[in-house]
């Protein structure tokens, strides 16, 4: 594999998420670092995303060079593109050293906190790939349009990111509670689409996710055991906690909670 490269830009930066107040990407940072021993583990539905994406990358004509995985974790992305396509490398870039040092020895990683824009990159990307990473960021759709100009010529981008709509059962419990939805107020679906180019994108899918337990509590403790905890919607206090899970809907069917998840893929090409 390539040369290791770790530089660190800009860990200081906010983020300000449509709908609710700034969040600090080194808080986010702080909790992704932590999360990074039990990451591979937790993160299910990101390994599943990371797959998708790296199978559909094989249906492209995606030319050989520089392909970056931003965002990269502790890596499912990059190592399933890789998985894809023998021969060609993934720079894995992302704002934690934990994560980062997660990786094989000798792959290229490069440490950056993305709330800053992008790297400065030795050539323009042939690929950007990036998956459950841009709704973390400021203005998601400006920096979607930002990753697909920095493309090469004829370069692609392949996203996967959760979008509005994604937790209405979380919604609908904290509404029949008379208590504040804390879920992470995601990117709004036409406000991506709108910043894109005109006839860029080579293929969109917007996909729901529900994934089932014994109780709302193992619902939403897997977001907290790969980091994805910080919020921009305020904290509940234990008793509102118990108040909201009290509301969450139930089925008939076993288990009987459920927590939806709306994803929005893309495969642009510039």
């Amino acid at each position: 594999m390539g040369s290791r490269a770790d530089h660190t830009k800009g860990l200081r930066g906010g983020t300000a998420m449509a709908g609710g107040p700034v969040i600090r990407s080194d808080q986010v940072l702080e909790r992704f670092s932590r999360a990074a021993p039990t990451y591979a583990t937790d993160a299910l539905l990101q390994r599943a995303m990371a797959w998708r994406l790296a199978q559909l990358s094989r249906r492209c004509a995606i030319p050989r060079g520089l392909w970056a995985d931003l965002g990269s974790g502790t890596g499912h992305l990059a190592a399933a593109l890789e998985a894809s396509h023998p021969g060609q490398e993934v720079m894995r870039i992302d704002g934690s050293a934990a994560m980062l040092r997660s990786h094989p020895s000798g792959v290229q990683i490069l440490r950056h906190d993305l709330s800053s824009g992008l790297p400065d990159l030795p050539v323009p990307p042939q690929l950007l790939a990036s998956s459950f990473v841009l709704h973390w960021l400021p203005d998601p759709a400006q920096q979607l349009r930002t990753w697909v100009d920095a493309l090469a010529d004829e370069g692609w981008l392949a996203l996967a990111v959760p979008i509005d709509g994604s937790f209405p059962q979380w919604q609908q419990a904290a509404q029949k509670a008379s208590q504040n939805c804390t879920a992470l107020t995601m990117p709004v679906r036409d406000q991506l689409m709108a910043a894109l180019p005109d006839g860029v994108v080579q293929l969109e899918q917007c996909l729901s996710f529900t994934q089932h337990a014994a109780n709302p509590l193992k619902l939403l403790r897997p977001m907290s055991n790969v980091g994805a905890s910080v919020t921009n919607a305020g904290q509940l206090s234990p008793g509102q906690w118990k108040a909201v899970f009290r509301a969450w809907p139930q089925s008939d069917q076993s288990p009987r909670f459920a927590l939806t998840w709306k994803m929005l893929i893309l495969m642009v090409k510039r």
